[in-house]
């Protein structure tokens, strides 16, 4: 990698937290899907999770931004009451659109672009990338300690260095 290179380095970080999302999404047994952790059933923690990266990690002010199809209003907010549930395969589907999205983006990106501020915005790219990685990482910390409370089985992170694993062929817990 490439370590005089931001934008580079942002990708290579962002791929790899990515890609650790997608590992816990898959390591939440069904039984854990709709139980509650401070009174919020695991999958909205999950979807405040992903809301939060689809929102706030390109623009959260852009005009264009649309919600996923089965948004509600409120269902992104972990201090209100939700009706109704979101399934894994909603979720995984809404993750994938978030890594393409994301990927697409951070693929365009240079150095020159991050302290630069979106249309419509009073953060840099740079602050709002940054943001996000730490609250991702915040509520990974928070559901992997979920799935470690309650399974004793800790998910399988990549690190700095760790391979992405090829064909999907990897233990998903260390």
């Amino acid at each position: 990698m490439d370590q005089d290179n931001f934008a580079v380095i942002i990708t290579d970080q962002t791929k790899r937290a990515l890609w650790e999302v997608q590992n816990v999404m898959d390591c939440i047994p069904d039984h854990l899907w709709e139980k509650p952790y401070c009174e919020i059933p695991m999958w909205k923690h999950v979807y405040h999770m992903l809301h939060s990266m689809d929102l706030w990690f390109i623009n959260p002010r852009d005009p264009n931004y649309q919600e996923p199809s089965f948004h509600t209003e409120g269902l992104n907010n972990l201090n209100a009451a939700s009706s109704g549930k979101l399934s894994r395969t909603q979720l995984n589907d809404y993750l994938c659109t978030i890594q393409k999205k994301i990927m697409n983006y951070l693929e365009t990106l240079k150095d020159e672009d991050l302290m630069a501020y979106p249309n419509h915005c009073e953060y840099t790219r740079f602050t709002l990338i940054m943001a996000q990685h730490r609250h991702l990482h915040s509520h990974m910390g928070m559901i992997m300690g979920f799935i470690i409370e309650d399974t004793g089985l800790w998910p399988h992170v990549l690190g700095l260095e760790g391979k992405f694993p090829e064909n999907n062929q990897y233990e998903r817990y260390e």
